[in-house]
């Protein structure tokens, strides 16, 4: 496993992350105990970034757990502040910030998450969603600063809601946060183009997400395959017609693998590694299988750079399958 400095925090944490959405039941239903030895192997494998949030069900608890019986050197923890818009009003379109996190809340869900993950601080807190007009205001910014005072958080960053990169180069050149986590995979490389290099110029750490497009980019999905209910992917690939979809990965994957790469899966990986602004990439590691499977292509030789670019011009495919529903 690979590692890098985790910008002004300058953690060093390994390239790879484990994104632990999959710990609440977002991608199937799985025991207790499958869950935390996922986690334990992961962390065995050398995987020391953790990625959760007050938000993903049972997701916190499990890692509590886990980080119980893991007898290693602390894994860098990372989580996030739920908005407490009702719904999931915030995620389509902005939301008063009083609405999402009003004045306490942050606190209140912070302790709760020390609580839960069985830990007297988090290496880095962040905003489940963020919208640039929250800036008006500083009292969020404050309450983040005096939980880091106290010890209770070490770092503050903040997750973008869906595909609008652009909405938090500000508070990156402010240098107010630590962190950025992002959309980003071959179908949208958009973040490579501004918010990534600004962010780090910025010294801003990048945490890249659904770096698999929700699984997509694996090649799993077929025009009759089901989920289980409540399965985030039900309502994720619902709007689009899969034929559109599944068309796009054969295309990719006939011009790729196996000759860049061993699998879809392997060159979705190395894709989004190949840039050295991503300070990490997570993705769901709660099946030890997913697990060793990326960590190994975490592992393979980077693309050479005409073919990462050939990806990043000619694959593009914005679309956005969160509460907004777009494709062009």
């Amino acid at each position: 496993m690979q590692y890098n400095a985790f910008g002004k925090l300058g953690d060093r944490v390994s390239r790879l992350g484990f994104g632990a959405m999959g710990l609440g039941g977002s991608f199937g239903t799985y025991s207790d105990k499958e869950l935390i030895h996922s986690v334990l192997h992961s962390l065995d494998q050398g995987v020391n970034f953790m990625d959760t949030a007050r938000n993903y069900g049972e997701s916190e608890r499990i890692l509590g757990l886990a980080l119980m019986e893991w007898k290693g050197e602390k894994p860098f923890i990372a989580s996030k502040i739920q908005s407490k818009g009702p719904g999931n009003l915030g995620w389509g379109q902005p939301i008063p910030v009083e609405t999402a996190f009003p004045k306490g809340w942050l606190r209140e869900s912070t302790e709760t998450s020390l609580r839960l993950l069985g830990v007297e601080t988090i290496d880095l807190m962040q905003l489940h969603q963020y919208w640039p007009q929250w800036d008006r205001v500083d009292y969020w910014m404050d309450e983040l600063l005096q939980l880091k005072q106290e010890g209770k958080i070490r770092g503050i960053g903040v997750s973008v809601p869906d595909q609008r990169h652009d909405i938090v180069l500000s508070l990156v050149q402010s240098g107010r946060i630590d962190s950025v986590q992002t959309v980003f995979h071959i179908f949208d490389p958009l973040a490579l183009d501004c918010l990534i290099p600004i962010a780090q110029e910025n010294n801003v750490a990048i945490i890249a997400r659904c770096i698999l497009d929700e699984g997509g980019l694996t090649g799993f999905l077929k025009e009759d395959t089901a989920f289980e209910e409540g399965d985030f992917r039900q309502s994720y690939f619902e709007y689009l017609p899969r034929e559109i979809y599944i068309e796009r990965v054969n295309k990719l994957k006939e011009a790729f693998v196996p000759r860049y790469a061993d699998s879809l899966a392997e060159l979705a990986i190395k894709f989004v590694l190949h840039h050295p602004g991503v300070t990490t990439a997570i993705s769901s590691m709660h099946v030890t299988q997913y697990a060793d499977e990326n960590i190994r292509a975490a592992g393979k030789e980077p693309l050479p750079v005409e073919v990462f670019e050939e990806i990043r011009r000619h694959y593009r495919w914005v679309r956005n399958f969160y509460e907004t529903k777009y494709w062009v």
